[in-house]
């Protein structure tokens, strides 16, 4: 059973989890920006890169409009509410699960392996 994050603003800077070494935040399915307009961000925040100079595209990591699809609402009009995607942006290893979490892992140093299993649940 997975566990909601705690979550912030989709405007708000992700929350460092230092426990588990990560990067924690939400996307406001409810509100005006995709979800890759969120991730954009919160990585531009997270890897300290302008995205505005063209020193980040999200389309060297992942499809942006294929995840937006995903994580869109169902034809029915219903939330998706299982499924997660996973890719590395920018050397970070990005988690986006459909209920809107988003959990971002810094670059790991060489040799040391870290367990990516298991989901939002702390």
């Amino acid at each position: 059973m997975q566990t909601e994050l705690s979550s912030t603003d989709a405007g708000d800077d992700p929350r460092y989890d230092q426990t588990n070494d990560r990067y924690v935040f939400h996307h406001d399915t409810d509100g005006t920006a995709t979800i890759t307009t969120t991730i954009v961000h919160a990585l531009a925040s997270i890897a300290e890169t302008d995205v505005s100079q063209g020193e980040f595209s999200l389309y060297d990591s992942v499809d942006p409009d294929a995840l937006d699809r995903l994580f869109s609402k169902k034809a029915d009009g219903t939330e998706r509410t299982g499924g997660h995607v996973a890719f590395t942006a920018l050397e970070h290893e990005v988690y986006v699960y459909a209920n809107g979490d988003v959990i971002v892992y810094p670059p790991s140093e060489a040799g040391r392996g870290r367990s990516r299993a298991g989901g939002p649940s702390n």
